[in-house]
């Protein structure tokens, strides 16, 4: 019952905001759509948030209280190594994109940079591989 309930107020945390963004009409079409798109975020994470810390608690399905800190234990470590590999894998684009775009613009001024310039886009992949290892580290412990 409480997960139909959720699944609805989910829905509409999407369906609200685009529907105010169709009837209203402040602003410019810019405006409402960022206010819309904030509002749509910031509900939905909300709800999930809620939801996440209500329904998947392990506390209602824990037989003993060492098993509940166990299984909390386990999610939030999967939780961590997720967060760790998003963040830097999102962090690896971001500095790839500049260094990549900074390469470029040096290669249309000089050609012998050429190997320096890919160092730097290769050191800021490895990033990506950094959190990869952290949340593999975060796993196995």
């Amino acid at each position: 019952m409480i997960q139909n309930i959720i699944f609805l107020v989910l829905f509409l945390t999407i369906a609200l905001p685009i529907g105010i963004f169709f009837i209203t009409e402040f602003g410019s079409r810019a405006k409402r759509f960022k206010f819309t798109l904030l509002m749509n975020i910031a509900s939905f994470f909300g709800v999930l948030l809620f939801a996440t810390v209500f329904l998947f608690s392990g506390a209602a399905f824990a037989e003993t209280a060492s098993s509940s800190t166990d299984l909390t234990d386990q999610g939030l470590k999967f939780i961590a190594a997720a967060l760790s590999t998003g963040f830097a894998t999102i962090g690896a684009g971001v500095a790839t994109g500049s260094a990549a775009s900074a390469a470029l613009g040096a290669l249309s001024e000089n050609d012998s940079i050429m190997g320096r310039a890919l160092i730097f886009v290769a050191l800021s992949e490895g990033i990506a591989i950094y959190g990869l290892l952290v949340s593999f580290m975060i796993l196995n412990k």
